[in-house]
């Protein structure tokens, strides 16, 4: 479904917009990005939106609102990614429809199988390793942790947390379908190359597995 995904951090990205950053990560290959703007007024980020909604068309890529479900809406993204504490996914898939993308953050089995049984299309399962762009309870949890929930589940399994060039392979080799990062994509001086670097790490190791 897809190898990599990239979530916008305006705080991480050295001045530039998301819809410059997004811009950048889709030309490098990024398959996904993510819109994520906590603390940003609804204007705003729905401007951001409807940027990365059309260079999403251009790259023929897929672009997903984080918690925003009146954003994902109004922007026509592709979907919207929740977390354990956003609104229950029933009610996100009435207002979205079944054409829609709904993914959920996940720290456990448990969740992974709930997220999945209540109609989730995919899960990002995290933190994996330690990370200073989003602090919780769940950081890092290791490798066990993707083999465990991708073994639970059949819906497509990303990993998040801490992951970069130097154990992204690990990560696949884990049994992740794919990474969703950040800083080792948005606050890299060449955001492009960081995310063609990333996909083509992912790429040569999943035919061995």
């Amino acid at each position: 479904m897809f190898e990599l995904c990239v979530i916008t951090d305006r705080s991480l990205s050295n001045g530039l917009s998301e819809s410059e950053v997004a811009r950048l990560a889709y030309s490098g290959g990024a398959d996904i990005v993510q819109l994520r703007m906590k603390g940003s007024d609804g204007k705003e980020m729905l401007e951001q939106a409807r940027i990365i909604k059309s260079l999403s068309e251009e790259y023929a890529k897929f672009f997903i609102v984080n918690d925003r479900i009146d954003i994902a809406l109004l922007s026509d993204a592709d979907g919207v990614h929740l977390g354990q504490s956003d609104i229950p996914i029933e009610e996100a898939r009435e207002l979205l429809g079944d054409e829609k993308l709904i993914g959920i953050s996940v720290h456990n089995v448990k969740e992974a199988k709930d997220a999945e049984s209540r109609g989730a299309d995919y899960i990002s399962v995290g933190s994996v390793f330690r990370t200073s762009t989003k602090k919780d309870a769940y950081q890092d949890q290791g490798l066990d942790v993707v083999f465990t929930v991708k073994e639970a589940v059949d819906i497509p399994v990303l990993a998040i947390g801490g992951i970069g060039r130097g154990n992204i392979q690990d990560v696949i080799r884990a049994g992740a379908d794919g990474v969703a990062v950040v800083s080792a994509v948005v606050s890299q001086k060449d955001i492009a190359a960081a995310a063609h670097e990333l996909r083509d790490m992912i790429l040569k190791v999943r035919p061995n597995i």
